[in-house]
Order: C-alpha cells, then structure tokens, then sequence
C-alpha cells in the first residue's frame, strides 16, 4: 500500500515537473527537467506496480540530478534546495523499510550489492548526497575571508585632514558630519568586550501609521539622531521633532508640524534633522542694518536650532533647548518649498532627507514622486540662510548658469533632474556635493534635451557661497533604469600619484563606487566605458552605446538561467520561465521595453541612501551591497489619451487612485516587479545582501560575506521559521568606529549586528523590537559611556516588523 502511494506521489510529481519542465525548453531553456520529470514519472508507474525497479529508476534520476546540480551551480548549498530537496526528501522515504517491504519483488537480502537491488541503490544515492551536502554546508564559494590590515602610521588621529574634528562626545551632522564618513573617534566598545553591550534604554515615540486611508504604505522611520547640545535628537515618519536625554532616553521636548497626511505619498519618512550654534555668530561689519537686525532677532530668539523639512514640504527651525517654533525664520517658522513650483501635483513633491546646515546656510534638494506624472515639479537645490530662512542661491538644473533667486511672479524650471539623497560638503574647500538622480519619466528619455541629459545622474561640485558648479562627474548616460545617486557622497584622503589628495566616493545603485579627487572631479579608481546595446523598441530612443564602469565596483556579474532560484522545482522553473521571457542583454544596462526587460541590479540598488561607511583614517570601507533583480514593461497610451490610466482602481480609500508608475500626460506607463516567483522568494539565487570590507589605498576587497538570515521572511505567506544565514537585504547605513567595531542593523531580520571591520565577522547581535531599516550612531554620555543608537520602528514596503522604538545600548 505505502509503495503504490509513494509510486503515485513520485509519478504526480514527475509529471507536473514534466509539465512545465516542458514549457522551459519550448522557450530555450534547460532541457533537464524535463528528463526529471520522465524519470519521476516512470519510477512512479513501476512503485504503483509495486516494481523494485520503481527504486532503482528513482535513484538513477536523483543521481543524474545530482551530477546536473553539481554542473550548473558547484558546491553552493543554497542553490542545491530548489534541484533536489524535494526530491532527495521522497527518495529518503521511499527507502525506508516499511515502503520496501510492500514491493512485489523486493530482493530477500535488501543489503546486498546488485545493480538489481532497487532499494540499495537507492538508499546508496541518497546517502552520497547526504554526506556531500553535509560537507559542503561548512563550505560558502561566495565568501572571502581576509583581513583589513591596519595603517601602521595612522595612530589614534582626532581630526581629519580637511580640518574637521572625527566625531566622539557629539553626533553633530546625519552622517557623523558633513563629510558623511559615519564614523567615530569613540573606541570605548571595541572587540574585546563587545559582547558586554546591553540594551541602556529604548524610547517610543508614540508615533504609529494610522492605517491606509491616511498614511502611505511605504511608511518607515529610517531616522539617524543626532547628538549635540546635551540632547539627542531626531525625526519621525510625522516629521514630528523629539530631544531626549542621551543617558536615559527620557523626553526633553517634542514638536509636531502637523504634517498634512496623504496615502498618496510615495515615501512618508524623515531621515534625520540638523543643528546649527549661531549663538556666537556676528555679521560682517558691511551688513545691511535692515539684515543686521534680522540676524539679531533670530539669534535672539534661537541661539541653537534644529533644522528640519517635512514630507509636505516645508522647512522649519526649532529652538534646541526648547523645541519652540523659531518665528522670526522664515513666515512665522516655516519656509513654504512648493512656492513657485511649477507642475504641483497631489503628492507629487516631498522631503525625506536632512537639510545639510553649514555655518551659514541650509542646502537642500527635493524628492519627487517617481513615475507618477510625466511633468513633474523642479528639482531645484535652493540654499537658506540658516538664521533667517531668507533664500539665498538656487542651482537648477534645468537652468544651471543662473543661481539668482527668483523674482516674484517667477518659476522654477520644470521637471530638471533631482537630487533627493543626503548631500555632503567640504567647508574648507568651500564645495557642497549634489548627487543628482534622474529626470522624468525615469524610463522614457525620448523627451529630454542634451541640456537634461548633462544633469541625470551627475554628481555636481557647487560653490557653498554661491551654487555656481565649480565641477561634475556623471555616472550614468541616458538613464531608463532609475539610477539615481542615491547615496550621500563620502570624503576623506586617499592616496594618489605619491600624494595624500581629498578624495570623495559616491556610491551608485548599480554597483559602482566612484572614487573622484574632491577639489576637481578628477578620477582616482579608474574609469572605463563598457559597450552596451542601443536596440529599442521605443520610437525615438536614442540609447548610450557605452556606460561608464568604475574600476571599484561590486555591479554584479550577469545573470544567466541557472542562476534562478526557488524553493521547490516549481518555482525555480517558474523564475528560469520569466528569464527566458524577458528581454536580457548580459549587463545592467538592458532597456526598457513593451515585451518586458530583465534589470539587474533593480531600482533598489546595490546601494541606496544608506550609502557606505568608511574608517577614514585606516583608509577602509564598510559596506551592505544588495542584490535583486527587477523586471520592467513599458505600456503604449493610445494616441490623445495620454491622462488614460493603465493601472489601479479609481475609488479606492482615500479619494483618487494613487497614480503609480503611469507616467500620468505621457506616452508610456511602466510596470516594475520585483523578479519573484509565484510563493513570492527572490529569482535569484542567494545571497541577496552581503558585507564586504575594502582596503580604499589600492581598491581591492579584503572580506565578503552573507548578511542577515532569513528569520522571519515568508514563503506562500508562511513565515519560514528556521534563521538561515543567507544573505538579505539590508536597506539603511553602517556605522564603523575606532574600537574597530562596525554596526548594522538593517538587514530583513531585524536584528542589529556588531562585526569585526578588520574581518567581517560578527561579534554581537541583538534582537530589534521592529525592523531596524536605519543607519546607527554613537556617542559619549555625561556619564562618561558611550552610547550606540538604533531607531526601530520598520519598513513599510520591505515589510519589516512595524514600531516606534529608539534604543540605546552601553557597556555593562
């Protein structure tokens, strides 16, 4: 009975692998599926006979199934699972005793060697495979293990060479500071007693989504404090403004700017606030008497500030002792950013990052929603003065030679490139760095100008006292793909040509870590064009026949169909399908088309805003490269139909349907999927987010390894309960220290992990009570110990754990 039953699961399988096996090779795809799925089936006719063939049969397929998993991926255990789990898992109960005995002619010495003996064949396999898959799961192809070697001149340096202090007492900018290095002088927590780090204290700040009709789905509190003044500061989803007290976690004050709520919103989250001590600040003796006094009141009124924006798109100064509004900033504390924006639409223009604050002026850029309009508003940087909020320069880029404020009655030039992202700056140099993104629609350039083309996805040198460019470097041609820069740039000194030069990284969401001279944009790692394809099925496109490639880069390698990944056969099949059926070229630069396109790395990047971490005085950086691919379709409109949706529901909650990827007033929507299969795991083979640790003297990458486990991730909606450590995405910012500790904690898992920087290996883990899609930061306490914070609170659209927490861990 138990071998006809097992004969009937084995042909069922056979055939349903058959099935689609057969369906992958009709298209171009590997043809052995269908051979597993004949030998299933044949084995399972004979076991339904109660034939001991039926056994031998089963064996030879899984042997040959084994040979052909050992050809296509070697001796990577994760890509094992989906080619033979399941069926090595069958394999191991038909040949137990009880499923053996039932054969009409099982051998009377069911130990004995012949080539006859089905069920000694069979238990033969499947030993085999057993013992090598246990000896290859202490083995990772894709790890390196090597060690960072430390500078032996570099000493316990406290200020870097551009004349600003490494941050220690003081968290004083989002990245550390201005320089963006997210690193600390603090050695206090190092390797040796990491494993001491409790929890000091952790904060709510009452601060929660309300649900769908109010709040946007990508709802996260992806916030990095800042320390100084005494207090720690930060942001809420809500823009609302905390101060604690940096030893206990207890509240100082709060402010809400009562952000105007809207589920439309593509992004509803603030990354982080700014500070600014004008308490000592004297005019210049030439100033107007009208400004003087303007200075005077403000200085008056907010000798310390805090400097926020708001997803609706407002900037507001807040006293730092107090959290009062600063009145005499801006109309009455606020300085309205949509004013003389062209294009306004619902939801349309928002701010998720930290305006950088330098000792006069705030600088910032805008976020504007991707693909929700074709016309969107300006991507204008506009500079304020810090004290008053009076609007000093703008640079756009849609107009790049005239900085001149406008006039009453003017408008900002109309869908320029953006810059969302974090910028950095080099006082002493006088340059604040813009990471330019794209121009909308992010996947249709047909529309734009060489004057547009000159900005998408530029990193710009702009003068700090006038925003006129003094440089820029583009790192992308003729964008389709959404390749913003989306990282906050990084300096530091590197070496050069026998000389120690200023130096700045701007990490890329293909992969590229471009490694400039900060003072001229000159390349230090070198720079290549790769040949790409310029077929197109969209009228009118004119592709870049080459892309520049940065000799410092972690793009990953092409994509091939044995690189597809699933649980089970089936969806693995399912993912080598959707491969097959989709435009590829080999490379990260395959265009969009109305059949479908394979982008690899997808939109999210293998870096995002949370950029990389360096330890600037050993010369090394850390960082979370992540790795999923995307598939895009672009939909024709109907000629003079061009307002026509092609997706969503009108009437859903919240009035009118959220646009999403229409490109609403434009020739073409977009469909961008995540590359999954139908029990919604990733296509691609593990590991979908690593760390690595690279020496930035030569370029080289000294360590590599998986980051994150799949604890918590669901499989057809079931949470997959076992913490394998496979390599996740890790959506947020590093935190590297002096102690030669190095903190993350915004992998899918949400636990928050301390490393070894020299190898890579963890040190510590803690258990986060909500995702911790944020970037960590650290300083001294009163107390004299120095403090790691985290915020906690998850992230909407990756689907981490949801909450309100900020926590603080210290030394026992």
């Amino acid at each position: 009975m138990l071998a006809r039953l097992g004969g009937i699961v084995s042909a069922l399988l056979g055939a349903a692998i058959l099935y689609y096996g057969a369906r992958l090779a009709i298209i171009g795809g590997s043809f052995f599926y269908v051979v597993m799925g004949i030998g299933l089936l044949i084995a399972g006719i004979q076991l339904v006979r109660q034939r001991q063939s039926g056994l031998s049969i089963y064996a030879l397929t899984l042997a040959a199934s084994f040979i052909w998993t050992l050809y296509e991926v070697g001796l990577d255990k994760w890509q094992w699972i989906p080619r033979g789990a399941l069926i090595i898992f069958i394999g191991l109960l038909l040949s137990l005793p009880f499923v053996v005995s039932g054969l009409r002619d099982k051998p009377a010495k069911l130990w004995s060697f012949s080539l006859k003996n089905g069920p000694l064949a069979l238990r033969t396999v499947v030993a085999v495979i057993a013992v090598m898959g246990l000896a290859v799961w202490f083995i990772d192809p894709m790890e390196k293990q090597g060690t960072l070697e430390k500078v032996a001149t570099a000493g316990d340096a406290a200020v870097d060479p551009s004349g600003v202090a490494y941050p220690a007492n003081d968290w004083i900018a989002y990245g550390g500071t201005n320089l963006g290095q997210r690193y600390s002088a603090l050695k206090d927590i190092d390797t040796t007693n990491i494993t001491g780090l409790k929890v000091a204290w952790e904060h709510h700040t009452g601060d929660l989504r309300e649900g769908d009709a109010v709040d946007a789905k990508e709802y996260t509190f992806e916030a990095t404090p800042i320390k100084v003044n005494g207090l720690l500061y930060f942001c809420t989803p809500h823009n609302i403004v905390q101060a604690l007290e940096p030893e206990t976690g207890k509240l100082a004050w709060s402010f809400d700017p009562q952000m105007k709520r809207d589920n439309q919103f593509q992004h509803q989250t603030c990354r982080g606030v700014s500070y600014d001590d004008s308490s000592a600040y004297v005019p210049p003796a030439d100033t107007d008497p009208v400004k003087a006094q303007a200075f005077a009141a403000a200085v008056a009124e907010c000798p310390r500030r805090i400097i926020a924006s708001s997803v609706d798109a407002r900037l507001y100064a807040l006293n730092a002792d107090t959290g009062a509004l600063c009145t005499t900033f801006g109309d009455n504390g606020y300085v309205d950013l949509k004013a003389q924006m062209p294009n306004l639409q619902r939801a349309t223009y928002q701010q998720t990052s930290a305006p950088l604050v330098t000792k006069d002026l705030i600088i910032l850029g805008s976020a504007i929603a991707d693909n929700y309009y074709e016309n969107n508003p300006s991507g204008v940087i506009r500079a304020y003065d810090v004290r008053t909020g009076e609007i000093v320069w703008k640079f756009d880029a849609g107009k790049p030679d005239d900085t001149r404020p406008l006039q009453a009655g003017e408008l900002y030039e109309p869908n320029s490139a953006v810059a969302w992202t974090q910028f950095a700056a080099d006082e002493k140099l006088g340059l604040v760095y813009v990471p330019f993104g794209n121009k909308s629609p992010d996947q249709v350039g047909v529309f734009r100008s060489e004057e547009d083309q000159a900005y998408v996805d530029a990193l710009a040198a702009l003068d700090i006292a006038t925003g006129r460019m003094v440089w820029k470097f583009q790192t992308s041609y003729h964008d389709l793909w959404d390749r913003d820069n989306p990282s906050q740039p990084v300096l530091l000194n590197l070496p050069h040509d026998g000389a120690d030069v200023p130096a700045i990284l701007i990490p890329t969401k293909i992969g590229n870590i471009w490694v400039l001279d900060r003072r001229d944009g000159k390349a230090i790692q070198p720079v290549r064009d790769m040949k790409v394809s310029t077929e197109t099925d969209i009228p009118n496109e004119k592709l870049s026949p080459v892309q520049p490639m940065s000799a410092l880069s972690f793009t990953p390698a092409p994509l091939t169909e044995a690189d597809m990944w699933g649980t089970t056969p089936f969806d693995q099949i399912e993912c080598r399908v959707t491969f097959r059926s989709n435009r590829y070229d080999g490379n990260s630069f395959t265009p969009p088309t109305t059949t479908g396109s394979i982008v690899w790395p997808g939109n999210i990047g293998v870096f995002n805003w949370g950029s990389v971490a360096v330890d600037p005085v050993n010369r090394w950086m850390i960082a979370t490269p992540q790795y999923l691919p995307y598939v895009y379709k672009l939909f024709p409109r109907p000629e003079g139909e061009l307002n026509k949706r092609m997706f969503g529901k009108p009437g859903e909650a919240g009035g009118e349907s959220k646009p999403g990827n229409e490109n609403l007033g434009g020739p073409y929507a977009v469909s961008i999927s995540h590359m999954r299969s139908s029990l919604q795991v990733p296509c691609n083979t593990p590991p979908w987010g690593v760390r690595v640790g690279v020496n930035l003297a030569d370029g080289t990458t000294a360590w590599k390894h998986r980051n994150g486990t799949v604890a918590g991730q669901k499989v057809a909606g079931i949470q997959f309960p076992i913490p394998f450590e496979m390599g996740m995405l890790a959506h947020g910012g590093t935190l590297t220290t002096a102690g030669g500790v190095a903190f993350t904690g915004a992998a899918l898992d949400d636990i928050i992990r301390a490393y070894d920087m020299q190898t890579g290996k963890t040190l510590w883990q803690h258990k986060l009570p909500a995702g911790g899609q944020a970037t960590p930061m650290t300083y001294r306490g009163k107390d004299g110990k120095q403090y790691v914070v985290i915020a906690a609170g998850g992230h909407g659209s990756l689907g981490t754990t949801a909450g309100d927490s900020v926590i603080a861990y210290r030394l026992d």
